[in-house]
């Protein structure tokens, strides 16, 4: 099964580190979070990868091309033009890049790259968020119910603590930034069929995923959501990429499951 990554967006909030390069290149731990993402399905034996490319495309063609060399013991004789490979610690990545537009939304990405999954079922997620998503239990869940698309929903910790307040004043209870706050959100890591191109006919290049092919999948009862109660991160803004990095470095990375 294929492994589709949305990698072209510009990630204006995060424009202190995407001005000179994609968002899914931006590190954390000496790697970017696409190779992060990478790993993650990789544990679960699924290695075949399509990235959507989009700003900046040309660094992460660069970073594949070059990927075996960067991660390999090498010896270059110059004045012969020849390069010997000693050793390489190189992941087992088969990795189809596919320039979708600088512009084009995430419908538009997609539906650009349906001759590289054909008619089969494939995963998608974005390059911008890992997790400790156990992909076989969703993929079996998503094997289940039959539907077109599943998403994988997860709870995002509250932004404020809550306090309940009696008139007088008296604080009887105080959670500081509950879990979710009761709320699923999308949080990726999807599972779709084929059939989800017959909701991407249209010129898609302006539609984002989320707002109006997604919207009507689930209007037609083809939607399902796996709940993921385990670690979930997107890398929306810097002080994001700063929590990953401080867990990576402290030895708390729940993502890093290999």
């Amino acid at each position: 099964m294929k492994v589709v990554l949305l990698a072209g967006g510009l990630g204006t909030r995060l424009m202190e580190e995407t001005e000179a390069r994609p968002k899914p290149m931006v590190e954390i731990g000496g790697k970017p979070i696409l190779w992060h993402i990478m790993k993650i399905y990789e544990t679960y034996g699924y290695n075949d990868f399509v990235i959507c490319l989009g700003y900046k495309a040309q660094i992460i063609k660069e970073y594949f091309l070059n990927y075996y060399l960067y991660n390999s013991d090498v010896t270059i004789e110059l004045a012969k033009n020849k390069v010997d490979v000693h050793f390489s610690n190189s992941e087992s990545f088969k990795v189809t890049l596919v320039d979708t537009g600088l512009h084009t939304n995430t419908a538009g990405r997609i539906k650009r790259i349906q001759k590289y999954v054909g008619n089969h079922t494939f995963m998608l997620t974005y390059g911008d968020g890992v997790a400790d998503v156990n992909i076989d239990e969703l993929v079996s869940f998503h094997k289940k119910h039959g539907r077109l698309a599943t998403l994988t929903s997860v709870q995002t910790p509250g932004r404020f603590g809550n306090i309940e307040i009696s008139e007088e004043g008296k604080v009887s209870h105080f959670v500081e930034k509950p879990q979710g706050d009761g709320m699923w959100v999308n949080g990726g890591f999807f599972v779709l069929e084929p059939g989800i191109f017959n909701y991407l006919k249209e010129d898609m290049d302006n539609i984002q995923w989320e707002k109006k092919p997604l919207i009507e999948i689930a209007n037609d009862g083809q939607l399902a959501a796996y709940k993921h109660k385990g670690f979930w991160k997107p890398m929306d803004a810097l002080r994001d990429r700063i929590e990953l990095e401080e867990l990576w470095s402290g030895g708390n990375a729940k993502w890093k499951i290999w």
